[in-house]
C-alpha cells in the first residue's frame, strides 16, 4: 500500500478545523439554494467561487457563506454535512469544531436555538457516521470585548455538553491578546480548555502572551514560534501542542513556502504537533493531504504517519475512554495484514 491509500485509510482526529470554514461547495450549494442572492448555487460556478485566490479572496468567500448561514436549520445543516464529509472522506473519527456562535447570533439565530442545532447535528452524526465531535467556542478578536463577553456568556449560562475550549481567532495585528484575559480566566475556572490562535501573522510575543496571560494549553497555527529558540524550549518542556495547518500557512503567506515551513524545526526541537486542515474548502486542501505535506516535510513512513494520529489523539481533550479507542483503531489498521 503506498503512503497515500494508507493515509486515506487512517484513522484519524483533528483538533484545529472551523466550523464555517468546512463548508465544502456541496454543502454551500444547498446553503445558496436555500437563500438565492450573491453566492452561486450551480455546482461548476460555485467551485470557481470558492477557489481561492488570495488572503482577501478567502474573506470575502468566507463572509459570504456566513451570510448564508441565518437559521437554526441552517446550522444544523451545515454541521451534519460537514461530520459526514470528515466521516466519509477523511477518516476522521474525532474532531474538535471550532464555532464562533456570536456570529450567528447577530444574524439573528438566539443562542438557545444555536446550542439545539449544533447538539442535534452532533448526536446524530456520532449516530450515523461514528464520528464524536467536540466544540471549541472562539473569540472572533476583530470584534472586540462585546464579542468576547456574549461568547463567554454562551459558554457558561448556554453551554451545549460537547464544549470542551475556548479560543480566540481572527486577526492577531491591532488585536492584543492580554484584554481577552478575564474571559479566558473565566472560561478555564469553568472547565474549558484554553487554545488561541497564536503566531499566525505575528511574532513569538504573541504566543508567550497566549501562554504566559491567557493560559493556552494548545496554540493555533504559532508559525513564529520557530524564531524564539526560548519558546520553543518551553513548548517541549510543558507538552504544549502547536496546531500545525501547512496549507492554509502558505494561503495566507503566514509562510512564505512549503520549503521554508517549520515544521521540521518543531520537531526537531521536542515541540508536540498535530497536523490539522484550518478550513479545507476554503484552501484546497483536506485533512488527508495535509497529511500526506507533513509526511513529505518530515520524511515519514507509515509508522510515523500513524504516530501524527495518535498525537492528534493524545493532545485532543476527549474523554479518556474515546482516546483509547482511537488508539486501538489506529494500531489495529496498522497492524493489519495489508496488501503491499
Amino acid at each position: 500500500m503506498n503512503l497515500e491509500s494508507f493515509i486515506a485509510g487512517l484513522p484519524k482526529a483533528e483538533l484545529h478545523v472551523h466550523h464555517v470554514g468546512s463548508a465544502s461547495p456541496r454543502i454551500v450549494s444547498s446553503l445558496a439554494e436555500r437563500h438565492p442572492g450573491t453566492v452561486p448555487s450551480d455546482p461548476d460556478a460555485l467551485r470557481d467561487f470558492m477557489t481561492f485566490r488570495d488572503f482577501g479572496h478567502f474573506i470575502e468567500v468566507y463572509l459570504a457563506v456566513v451570510d448564508l448561514i441565518r437559521t437554526p436549520e441552517d446550522i444544523r445543516l451545515l454541521t451534519y454535512e460537514v461530520a459526514r464529509e470528515m466521516a466519509s472522506g477523511q477518516n476522521l473519527r474525532y474532531a474538535e469544531l471550532t464555532c464562533t456562535p456570536y456570529t450567528s447570533v447577530l444574524a439573528g439565530v438566539p443562542i438557545e436555538a444555536y446550542t439545539e442545532a449544533i447538539e442535534d447535528a452532533r448526536t446524530a452524526a456520532e449516530r450515523d457516521f461514528g464520528l464524536v465531535l467536540r466544540w471549541i467556542y472562539d473569540i472572533p478578536g476583530e470584534s472586540g470585548l462585546p464579542a468576547a463577553e456574549a461568547t463567554l456568556g454562551y459558554a457558561l449560562s448556554h453551554r451545549p455538553e460537547a464544549l470542551v475550549g475556548f479560543g480566540l481567532g481572527g486577526p492577531e495585528i491591532g488585536v492584543p491578546r492580554a484584554q481577552f484575559e478575564p474571559y479566558f480566566a473565566a472560561a478555564r475556572a469553568a472547565g474549558l480548555r484554553s487554545v488561541p490562535h497564536a503566531g499566525e501573522t505575528t511574532g513569538p510575543e504573541t504566543i508567550w502572551e497566549s501562554i504566559r496571560v491567557l493560559g493556552a494549553e494548545r496554540i493555533g497555527h504559532g508559525c513564529t514560534a520557530a524564531s524564539d529558540p526560548l519558546l520553543m524550549a518551553y513548548l517541549a518542556e510543558h507538552g504544549i501542542a502547536l496546531e500545525v495547518c501547512p496549507s492554509s500557512n502558505i494561503a495566507t503567506r503566514a509562510v512564505a513556502s512549503l520549503d521554508v515551513h517549520p515544521l521540521s524545526t518543531f520537531v526537531a526541537a521536542g515541540v508536540p504537533v498535530t497536523i490539522n486542515s484550518d478550513d479545507p474548502p476554503m484552501f484546497g486542501t483536506t485533512l488527508n493531504r495535509e497529511y500526506e505535506i507533513a509526511a513529505s516535510l518530515l520524511d515519514l513512513d507509515q509508522a510515523g504517519v500513524a504516530a501524527l494520529a495518535v498525537a492528534a489523539v493524545d493532545q485532543s481533550f476527549a474523554p479518556e475512554d474515546v482516546k483509547a479507542r482511537l488508539r486501538g483503531e489506529i494500531a489495529a489498521y496498522v497492524g493489519a495484514d495489508r496488501p503491499s
